[in-house]
This record gives C-alpha cells, sequence and structure tokens, in this order.
C-alpha cells in the first residue's frame, strides 16, 4: 500500500491543512493535559513542513463535544504544549472555519503554525457535510493527514476535505501504514499475534485475518474465557459470550488446519471480586472455582507465552493479558511487554489500552512500532478499507 506523502509533493509558500491527533488526555479535575504523546507523535511531520517553507494549519478534534462549543475543550493549551516542544510560537483561532479564520490563515508566512480550533464543535465534522469539508479545503492548498487514529472514521476532516485538495500522508501516518501493511503481507518468520482486551467480538475480526497468516496465536485477557468455556473449562463469574462460543471453536478448528499453534492460557489469576483489592489466587484452568473472575494469566502460562515469543521475528500484541489498571493483575501483561521489548525482532503495538500499558512500564521505546490509533490500527489489522487512508493519493510506480 503507496500512498504519497509530503516528501513527493512541492510545498515551499503552499498552505497545508494538516490534520492530526491532539485528542489528548486531559485531567478530570484541571483539564490540563496529562499524557502528551499524541502531540509528540507528530512533530516530525510538523518540523518537515516548515523546514520546506510551508505556511502550516493545524486542525483536530478533542474529547466528544457532540456538535456544540465545550469551553473544556479547546485547543488552546494543546497550541501552548504544542509552541513549547517545538519552541515556536503557535498561534490558535477560536473556531476553524469563517471569515476570521480566514485572515488568521492570510497573515501566516513560511514557516508560521497555526491550530484551529476543535473540529467537533460543529456537528457537520462528524456528518462529514461537503459545505463544512469545502469550507476548510478554502484555507489551504494542499492537505495533509497525519491523524492515524481518526483514519477510520468518515468525517469532513479526514475524507471530505480530500474531495477539494491534493491529499497526501504525513510522516506518522506513512510509518502506521508501512509497519502494519508489511506486518499482514509480508511479516518476517516465525510470525505471532498476541490478543486479548475483555471480549472476543472486540477482536472477532483481527483473530478471522490473522489466524491464516501467523504461526502462533496467543490468547489471554478477559476474551480467552470464552475460548476456555468452548473447551468445556469453568471459568466462574468471568464474562464469557455464549453466542460466540461456535465461533470460537471454529477459530481453534482454523488454525489447527492451517499450522497456527493457537494458545491459551494454562493457569489463571482469579479473584472472588472483580476489584482492585479483592483477594486472589492463581489455579490452573481446570480448577477455577465457582462464583470467581479471571482477572490475569498466570505466571506458567506467561513463561509459556514467553518461550514461544523468543523464537518470533515478528509479533503483533492488541489487548492486555489481565486487568492491567489493576495493580494486582498487570502481571502478565508486564511480562510479555518485557519479553517483547527484548526481541531481535519487529514488534507492533496496536494502539489502545495495549499501547497505554506499554507507556505506562516505560517500554515505548524498545518496541518497533506503538500505534497511535486503538480503533484504526484494529481495524487495519482487520484487513478493513481504512476511509482516511484510501482517500490518499497513491504512489506512481
Amino acid at each position: 500500500m503507496k500512498k504519497k506523502t509530503v516528501r513527493d509533493v512541492e510545498l515551499k509558500g503552499k498552505r497545508a491543512l494538516v490534520r492530526v491527533d491532539f485528542n489528548v488526555p486531559l485531567d478530570v479535575q484541571t483539564y490540563a493535559i496529562s499524557d502528551d504523546s499524541r502531540i509528540r507523535a507528530v512533530l516530525p511531520t510538523i518540523k518537515y513542513l516548515i523546514a520546506e517553507g510551508s505556511k502550516v494549519i493545524l486542525c483536530s478534534h478533542l474529547g466528544r463535544p457532540k456538535g456544540k462549543v465545550v469551553e473544556e475543550l479547546r485547543l488552546a493549551p494543546v497550541a501552548k504544549r504544542l509552541s513549547e516542544l517545538l519552541t515556536l510560537p503557535v498561534t490558535s483561532t477560536r473556531d476553524c472555519i469563517g471569515s476570521e479564520v480566514e485572515q488568521a490563515v492570510s497573515r501566516l508566512g513560511e514557516g508560521d503554525i497555526l491550530l484551529l480550533e476543535n473540529l467537533r464543535f460543529h456537528p457537520e465534522e462528524e456528518q462529514n457535510d461537503p459545505d463544512f469539508a469545502r469550507a476548510l479545503s478554502r484555507l489551504a492548498d494542499i492537505y495533509v493527514n497525519d491523524a492515524f487514529g481518526a483514519a477510520h472514521r468518515a468525517h469532513a476532516s479526514t475524507v471530505g476535505v480530500a474531495q477539494y485538495l491534493p491529499a497526501v500522508a504525513g510522516l506518522l501516518m506513512e510509518k502506521e501504514i508501512d509497519f502494519l501493511d508489511k506486518a499482514l503481507t509480508a511479516p518476517a518468520h516465525p510470525f505471532a499475534a498476541i490478543t486479548g482486551g475483555a471480549k472476543v467480538s472486540d477482536k472477532l475480526g483481527l483473530l478471522e485475518n490473522i489466524t491464516g497468516k501467523v504461526d502462533y496465536l496467543l490468547i489471554g485477557g478477559g476474551m480467552c474465557c470464552t475460548f476456555l468455556k468452548a473447551q468445556n473449562y469453568e471459568v466462574g463469574q468471568s464474562k464469557v459470550e455464549e453466542d460466540k462460543l461456535d465461533i470460537a471453536r471454529e477459530l481453534m478448528d482454523k488454525a489447527a488446519k492451517a499450522g497456527v499453534a493457537l494458545l491459551l492460557p494454562s493457569d489463571v489469576v482469579v479473584a472472588d471480586n472483580f476489584a482492585s483489592d479483592a483477594h486472589f489466587k492463581i489455579v490452573s484452568v481446570s480448577e477455577i472455582p465457582e462464583g470467581s473472575f479471571v482477572m490475569d494469566i498466570g505466571p506458567q502460562t506467561a513463561g509459556r507465552f514467553s518461550t514461544e515469543l523468543q523464537k518470533c521475528k515478528t509479533v503483533i500484541w492488541n489487548g492486555p493479558m489481565g486487568v492491567f489498571e489493576f495493580p494486582e493483575f498487570r502481571h502478565g501483561t508486564e511480562a510479555i511487554a518485557k519479553q517483547l521489548s527484548g526481541l531481535e525482532a519487529t514488534t507492533i503495538i496496536g494502539g489502545g489500552s495495549t499501547a497505554e500499558a506499554v507507556d505506562e512500564l516505560g517500554l515505548t521505546d524498545r518496541m518497533s512500532h506503538v500505534s497511535t490509533g486503538g480503533g484504526a490500527s484494529l481495524e487495519f489489522l482487520e484487513g478493513k478499507t481504512l476511509p482516511g487512508v484510501a482517500v490518499l493519493q497513491d504512489k506512481e510506480d
């Protein structure tokens, strides 16, 4: 999948409308930015545009204002943080379209940076309204999408604008596409996929798409309970998707026929309550007590998973191995993350809660690629076409 990038177009003196993902987490009390990693992720693209003499116009959403102005979700604090990171002035506007915004754009010189107000203050953004997209497009000469985390949404700023302006990928978008596409189409083998999280239904598309491509499929997290139940194990009060039991059996059969080693937990950490302070113990999957909750993979399973991963040249990981937000039940996730961080392999973390876990453990820089898009990376790995990627211009062979 080869898309044109900012390297393939003339930028000097051009107004570049850059869709970024500044949907940063905010402190619930102060509304201060609690994690600026999404801002840092697009710095290479912004710096490249500046160096090439472009007039940089950034646009993003923040939170879920539902088409109304929400003061706490304005992007001025993001502009301030971006300015600090770049050590350059970043101007912000109080809207994202209209005459005042157009005047602010007209004052931009080469290398200047302007951040537009929260796109989702307008309901037309999520509706992919053509008039709203056209109003955004009037601000620029070229469109750059560097918001992989929003690429699975067909919104005005991710799809609509590309109908009116030449559309290319930013450097972060390029990196995301390259890593994920290569993993699906030309991975180095042995190739493993690790899946976790709460529900099979959330990862069903991924499992169906990846099973014939990998050598190892490792399943943990709450979703493993549905697979264990499909093998007639009792899983206490753990959530089981009863309507997915047949699908779980079909996936296990598909893996077996394809020669894929599908590994489920052999031991788990169970608790008497779904809470951080619950009493817990480690048991075999054949001895899960009635009334208990499966909270994490056990140490034997973590060791077995790690042994198989040591053989691999490519690993994709999407979904924690346990209830990572509770300190006592993060050991399985931590063990897998530490194992991956030491591999001589391409390691791809599929965004969302997995990326957060790796970041909390301080291991982000030890992975080959940590995706900035939870839902987007999952849909990409499911084999779906992302609307925000599809509209970008193709590279000529």
